[in-house]
This record gives structure tokens, C-alpha cells and sequence, in this order.
């Protein structure tokens, strides 16, 4: 999906894309995304000290059911938020999952771009003193945003990202390579060649490969992806919100044949809210969270799973996911997810 930047106030743009497969069109998708998160984010601000004060009592109380239960997680399975915002690592409703993985998506020219810089500067820091480790995942500029970089500027633009933040050690190289709002998607080689620059680039670092959506044609895509990887990946990253919201499995057992190694679900949720596919529907989203992990949990290749996304949209946005509300009210899908934990 395309989450939320703030810019230098706050910034919206898409960078990540969910796709509903059968529910229309997976540009109807990402512009659905970029509708609903616009004026999500302006309210982001609005979930600090309010969203404490709204839901720390919540909070307080669906950790003592926690530490009175067990969880229905598998053991060894990694549950992370994927979030643009900064703000979510103070928040009380937060802390009290203890969530210790977080995926920021970002353009892959950020350590050139003032103010890419200052979001990726802000939200590394604030994840560093939660205590929670980053997964950074690159996508298109947001100065040329369809523009596909030479493999010599993706190097170029990754060992400036990498001196500025050397903390970082988890990678994907793009955001779902194989949707139409990425330079990507008709490039598999270029794709594949970036997995291979950050890779070569950054020993010891987990570097996923793929990253792409449970869309038509994706077994196509990564058939030629894999012909000029170097060497073989170990994990590979998957974005399957149709699995998740309509409660099948089909995009992952795809991808499942189609790989070998393991596969993080880097991108997935509940849909509260897609146009008229999928009316607001909090309680819908909520089970589709549970879904979600209990479908990570059944399948021993996946080993981590990141839930999008942390800050809702306003009621009459197109697109949310948000696991609290705009006001930083906890949702359904918050609780469904702190029952699971």
C-alpha cells in the first residue's frame, strides 16, 4: 500500500500499494490508499497526548488480559506495524503490545531529499527510543516519481541512505515491484538488480527479496525477477491483503510455489474502509486481522508478519486500515491484535 509521509508539517504519499484482487482494479487500489491517508495523516498529530489520555486506560486493561492468557501466536512468529508516522512509538496503546518490529517505506533518493531526510531522521529515532528495530523498504521518488533509476544511481542513492543511517540493517530493496504505481512494474531485471546492489552493499543485513503483491500476473513477474538475482534469497516479502480480506489463502499458497525460503508478510491488514467494495466496517476489519494472523501462524514459511497500518483515516476518506482512529482511539482491530499477542 502507499502509506502516509508527513512532510514538513504533514506530507501524503503513496508509496506502497494494497491490492483487493478480486474486489477492482490494483490502481483503484493505490488510489484509494492515497485518498484515505491524505487527511489521515493531518490528523496524526491529533494521536499524541489526546490518543493517550482516549485510550490509555484501554490499554492498561487489555495488557492484564494479555498477561492472563495465552497467545495464539506461533512461537518464533515475528508480528511488526507497518507506519509512516513517528508519533505512533509514544503512544500508550502502543507500548502496551509490545510490539518490537516497525517497517517505514521510503523513497529511495531520501538521503538527498531534504525533507525524506528529516522523516527517516525523525522516525528511526523515535523507533530507537521505543526499542524497536526498523525494517526500511525503498520505493519511487516523490520528486520524479516514475522515474526507474540506473542500477549505478540505486548505488549511489543506497550507500548515501546507509552512511546516514548505519543503525539500519533489514532491507527490501523495493516496494511491491510488480504494482503499476512503481517504476518497477514492468522492469523485473532493474528490480532484481536493486535486491542484488543492497545485498552486495550491506553484509550481514537481511535483504528481502520480491516484496511484491498478491496480484494477477505475479508468478510472471517473479519468474523473470529470479533469472537475474544473484544467487539464491532467504527470505522473500509478500504484500497479501486479498488473503486477508477475503479470507483465503490463494495469493500466499502462489507465492509459496513460486519461491524457496522463507516469506515475511510485509504488508497486510484489515480494510475498514474501501469505497463501495468494502463499506466501513470496523468489525470486518477486526476479524480480517485475526484471519491475517492465524494464516501467518498456520504457515511455517512465514516468519514475520507486518500489520498495515497504525493511524486510521477520517470517515469519509476512501481508503483506511487504521488500527486506531484517527484520534488515536483504539479500533476493533487493535483489540483483535492485542487478543492475539
Amino acid at each position: 500500500m502507499t502509506p502516509r509521509h508527513p512532510s514538513r508539517l504533514t506530507l501524503a504519499l503513496v508509496v506502497a500499494a494494497a491490492a483487493l484482487g478480486a474486489c477492482g482494479s490494483d490502481s483503484s487500489v493505490q488510489a484509494g490508499k492515497q485518498a484515505g491517508e491524505q487527511s489521515g495523516k493531518q490528523s496524526g498529530k491529533q494521536s499524541g497526548e489526546q490518543s493517550g489520555k482516549q485510550s490509555g486506560k484501554q490499554s492498561g486493561k487489555q495488557a492484564g488480559k494479555q498477561s492472563s492468557k495465552q497467545s495464539s501466536i506461533r512461537d518464533g512468529l515475528v508480528v511488526g506495524i507497518g507506519e509512516q508516522q513517528a508519533a505512533m512509538f509514544a503512544l500508550p496503546a502502543f507500548k502496551a503490545l509490545d510490539i518490537e518490529d516497525a517497517r517505514l517505506v521510503v523513497a529511495y533518493d531520501a538521503a538527498r531529499v531534504d525533507f525524506e531526510r528529516d522523516l527517516v531522521t525523525t522516525w528511526l529515532s523515535e523507533a530507537k527510543r521505543a526499542g524497536v528495530r526498523p525494517f526500511i523498504t525503498f520505493g519511487h521518488s516523490r520528486v520524479k516519481p516514475k522515474r526507474l533509476p540506473s542500477v549505478s544511481e540505486f548505488r549511489k542513492a543506497f550507500r548515501a541512505f546507509r552512511k546516514l543511517f548505519p543503525e539500519v540493517r533489514t532491507y527490501a530493496a523495493w516496494n511491491e515491484i510488480n504494482h503499476d504505481s512503481q517504476p518497477t512494474s514492468k522492469a523485473p531485471k532493474r528490480a532484481a538488480e536493486y535486491y542484488n546492489v543492497v545485498k552486495s552493499e550491506c553484509g550481514g543485513c537481511t535483504v528481502l527479496a520480491g516484496d511484491v503483491l498478491d496480484q494477477a500476473g505475479m508468478t510472471k513477474y517473479l519468474t523473470t525477477y529470479k533469472r537475474h538475482l544473484d544467487g539464491e534469497p532467504e527470505v522473500w516479502g509478500l504484500h497479501n491483503y486479498s488473503d486477508s480480506n477475503r479470507f483465503r489463502r490463494s495469493g500466499l499458497a502462489e507465492m509459496l510455489r513460486a519461491v524457496s525460503g522463507d516469506i515475511w508478510l510485509t504488508e497486510t491488514g484489515g480494510i475498514v474502509k474501501f469505497g463501495s467494495n468494502f463499506p466501513r466496517d470496523e468489525q470486518r476489519a477486526a476479524r480480517a486481522v485475526t484471519y491475517a494472523l492465524k494464516l501467518a501462524t498456520d504457515t511455517p514459511r512465514v516468519k514475520r508478519i507486518y500489520l498495515y497500518n497504525w493511524t486510521g483515516s477520517k470517515p469519509d476518506d476512501r481508503f483506511d486500515a487504521g488500527l486506531v482512529g484517527p484520534d488515536g482511539t483504539p479500533r476493533p482491530g487493535y483489540e483483535a491484535l492485542a487478543s492475539a499477542l
